[in-house]
């Protein structure tokens, strides 16, 4: 049984090589590098001290734990609706974490969108009711927030 338990640890009190071993990932996630001997390199961190901890250390965002809402909308089949919606999250500053769409049922289908918002001053209620006036949307709720709760309705 694992008994992994996490915890967060301000970077300025770690060691460096787990700050390398980060930044290692870092490179290969974003594209910089295409494998992790030359991300090592570039990182200045040893492959051994790499892969025993790549596995075990990752940064938490703090953006990302208040940030993050999750939004399920009933729209009409329609073609460009779905992107009119992921227009205005974009004018909103909303940076989209992912998508599901069903498939149209009886003229409409549902779709979850997940969304970071990365301004401090980002109202995801008041997106909402925005998003609910764009032309297609039938209805738009906030299941979830960054805390996981079910949000108010």
């Amino acid at each position: 049984m694992n008994d992994s338990k996490f915890v967060v640890v301000s970077t300025d009190v770690l060691p460096e090589v787990i700050l390398k071993v980060l930044e290692a990932k870092r490179l290969i996630a974003q594209g910089i590098c295409r494998t992790s001997t030359e991300a090592c390199k570039m990182a200045d961190v040893s492959r051994s001290a790499y892969y025993k901890y790549k596995d075990s250390v990752y940064l938490h965002s703090e953006k990302i734990s208040r940030r993050v809402v999750t939004y399920h909308f009933v729209l009409l089949d329609q073609a460009g609706v779905l992107s009119e919606v992921l227009t205005s999250l974009y004018k909103n500053k909303a940076n989209v974490l992912t998508i599901n769409q069903n498939m149209p049922i009886d003229s409409a289908a549902t779709v979850t969108i997940t969304v970071r918002f990365d301004e401090a001053g980002a109202d995801p209620e008041a997106v909402r009711e925005l998003l609910e006036k764009t032309e297609g949307v039938a209805k738009v709720r906030i299941l979830t927030t960054a805390e996981n709760q079910p949000a108010d309705e």
